[in-house]
């Protein structure tokens, strides 16, 4: 009798047009639906403003030009704020209501772990975040997991390791707010100290993420005889702990700053209080491309979309954007949550434009392996130093 009713069930469905088999979420025919959970207006705004545009506008080139393979993509964003709740609250939105394919360039660690369960139950993949805890390829489900490169631990180990040798550095110093990403620099420069027995960590100051008063922490550390100071806070606070300093007088200390303070904006400081700061990454910076036709040819497109100079922000939203592209060529025209992650490993180039090399593999869900170190220098971030991991 059930048999019967199942037979039953499936020729009805065929006769009015339906199928029997299941669907993919977020993907038809003719379109891709992908989300981002965002810092639009908060703290961060200044990573995910411009990566959400040149997301979308490398989607509006694909878009125009057919899709891949016959399917437009749809990219919803939700703002956050650089708030938690808001952050669950908007992945619910995208995953259950508007029932993403996948979620792409979402920022911030604390947020991407309060959402990975909810995409983990519904099978939505996390393509390049823009968090570089470590957490974004062990939290959860690495099969459906995939990052830039290297992490906040293992830039700023790499660039901790190389200052002290450069410049014989013996006192070490942190100022972290309390979230993931703090608390992750904070444990490399403990680490480091861990491991040279002519490093001291000499001090270290906790800070909330809309602090805007740091003279009293810097005198401490200055009182403490900092030489390096490790920064994982937000852009604002890094030029004004920076400038701040400067007033201060103390121009023999050193700062550095992870992936998440490598930004142009900072580089750009006003009356170049920030420049000698130094930056542990995964990508150099886009300035120091000008000389290549396809860097320029984006930059001028960028500008000429947006009135303003591609930053930081907007080169991980290029690079997220491509290899999320990339996967959905490779992932052929049957497109299925299986298909697309076999072409997200299967990914091996060069771009171009943002000089990032990308290769992954089933083991290997980091896009890039490189450690850039950077230091601002006459108002603009210049290679100083590149690292194998």
């Amino acid at each position: 009798m059930k048999q019967f009713s199942t037979l039953v069930l499936a020729g009805l469905l065929t006769a009015c047009g339906g199928s029997t088999e299941q669907s993919v979420r977020g993907v038809t025919d003719t379109e891709v639906v992908v989300g981002g959970n965002h810092d639009m207006s908060g703290p961060f705004a200044t990573f995910s403003v411009p990566a959400v545009r040149a997301a979308q506008q490398l989607f509006n080139e694909v878009n125009a030009n057919g899709g891949i393979h016959g399917r437009t993509i749809r990219y919803i964003v939700e703002d956050h704020a650089y708030q938690v709740p808001r952050a669950v609250q908007n992945n619910n939105k995208l995953v259950q209501n508007d029932n993403v394919f996948a979620m792409l360039l979402s920022l911030g660690t604390p947020h991407n772990l309060a959402s990975f369960p909810l995409m983990d139950r519904n099978n939505v993949p996390s393509i390049m975040p823009l968090a570089l805890s470590g957490q974004m390829l062990t939290e959860g489900d690495f099969s459906r997991r995939f990052a830039f490169g290297a992490d906040y631990y293992q830039a700023v180990s790499a660039g901790i390791d190389y200052l002290v040798d450069e410049h014989n550095i013996q006192n070490l110093c942190v100022m972290y707010i309390p979230s993931d990403f703090g608390e992750e620099v904070n444990r490399a420069a403990q680490d480091a100290v861990a491991d040279n027995p002519d490093l001291t960590l000499a001090a270290s100051t906790s800070h909330r993420q809309d602090e805007s008063d740091f003279s009293g922490a810097l005198s401490r550390l200055r009182a403490a005889n900092c030489e390096l100071v490790a920064l994982a806070v937000a852009v604002r606070p890094i030029m004004t702990i920076a400038s701040t300093a400067r007033d201060m007088g103390w121009d023999d200390v050193r700062f550095i700053v992870s992936q998440a303070g490598f930004h142009t904006v900072i580089a750009q400081a006003p009356g170049g209080v920030t420049d000698g700061i130094y930056a542990a990454s995964a990508w150099p910076d886009i300035e120091e491309r000008r000389d290549n036709p396809e860097t320029m040819a984006w930059i001028n497109a960028y500008q000429s979309a947006h009135n303003e100079f591609p930053s930081t922000g907007a080169v991980l939203g290029r690079i997220g954007a491509e290899a999320f592209v990339r996967g959905l060529e490779a992932a052929g025209p049957d497109l299925t949550l299986e298909s697309f992650l076999a072409g997200m490993e299967s990914l091996d180039y060069h771009d171009p434009v943002t000089g990032v090399d990308v290769l992954m593999s089933a083991d290997k869900h980091a896009a890039t392996s490189g450690i850039v170190i950077s230091q601002i220098r006459n108002g603009g971030w210049q290679t100083i130093e590149v690292m194998e991991q």
